[in-house]
């Protein structure tokens, strides 16, 4: 087995009566075109609570400060569809943000063009695969979840068993 960097992003949640802050990806977008997502970024030099601090700010206009920053789960992505080869495995935090000054409004509209809340038992069709994975994970009280990657026998899979 070869070594492989993975990508990491950078997640947030934000949560207000039940429900969770989304964007609506632009028509034109080269991923996740007409879609639904939390704020999120590629960790560039920086560590990964320091990128969700600077999402933020650049996605939102709302400021976090990092102790306000709770990770709570965490996917690690092999997309499916592309070839195993080529792929470069993406590592996904979600970070719960606990307080934040400002209130959020589309400050990049080439990447967002719509913030709403949704609640959390009715998000909307379609929402990224892996938020959805990881929005029910949270809810299921479950630190990992592990998608697209090929089943190993003898192992547990991404998701505990039920009633964990």
């Amino acid at each position: 087995m070869s070594f492989l960097p993975n990508i990491v992003g950078a997640h947030l949640l934000f949560e207000r009566r039940g429900h969770v802050l989304l964007g609506l990806r632009p028509p034109d977008a080269l991923l996740a075109a007409n879609v639904w997502h939390v704020p999120a970024g590629h960790v560039e030099r920086e560590s990964v609570r320091a990128c969700a601090v600077r999402e933020a700010g650049e996605e939102l206009g709302v400021i976090v400060d990092e102790p306000d920053l709770e990770l709570v789960h965490t996917v690690h992505l092999l997309d499916a569809d592309a070839d195993a080869e080529d792929t470069v495995p993406r590592l996904q935090l979600f970070f719960r943000a606990h307080r934040w000054r400002g209130e959020p409004r589309v400050m990049e509209p080439d990447r967002c063009v719509e913030w709403r809340w949704w609640p959390l038992h009715a998000l909307p069709d379609p929402t990224v695969e892996y938020t959805v994975a990881a929005l029910e994970g949270i809810a299921s009280g479950w630190s990992y979840t592990a998608m697209g990657w090929p089943a190993v026998p003898g192992a547990i899979g991404g998701r505990p068993p039920r009633g964990r």
